[in-house]
């Protein structure tokens, strides 16, 4: 299969920036979703007590919600670019991947989340994955 248009090979800062404005972004609105999620409370709660339209305005009335969707949307945007201009295979791993330690960052020092050293050695071995991947 030959591709319409010429194969560009952006160089491996241009890559690392495509790759960390996914990574990011994702991150960014996954925290803020979470933050939004942990404002709200117990949405079983607010179901029983107001039912499911409850459930659902306390969730469209947040702001922090929003403001997650908005990164998570920046995100997928990112990733179209990126995946245009990079190898899927390389791609697809490195931003899983480091998205994953990034949240395990973010939700240690944002959320204030017990994040334990298994999940530290995770991501260090993460690390390891995407360095052997990238080179």
């Amino acid at each position: 299969m030959t591709l319409p248009f010429p194969a560009s090979h952006p160089g491996p800062w241009s890559a690392a920036a495509m790759i960390a404005a996914v990574v990011l972004s994702s991150t960014a609105g996954e925290v803020l979703i979470a933050a939004a999620m942990k404002s709200i409370g117990d949405l079983d709660e607010i179901r029983a007590r107001a039912g499911m339209k409850g459930a659902i305005r306390a969730v469209l009335t947040c702001p922090l919600f929003f403001a997650g969707v908005s990164f998570l949307t920046l995100a997928f945007f990112s990733l179209l670019f990126a995946l245009n201009h990079l190898d899927l295979s390389l791609v697809a791993p490195a931003s899983a991947s480091l998205t994953l330690v990034t949240n395990a960052i973010a939700g240690k020092f944002f959320l204030k989340e017990n994040v334990d050293h298994r999940r530290w050695t995770a991501a260090f071995l993460v690390c390891i994955g995407v360095y052997l991947l990238a080179h």
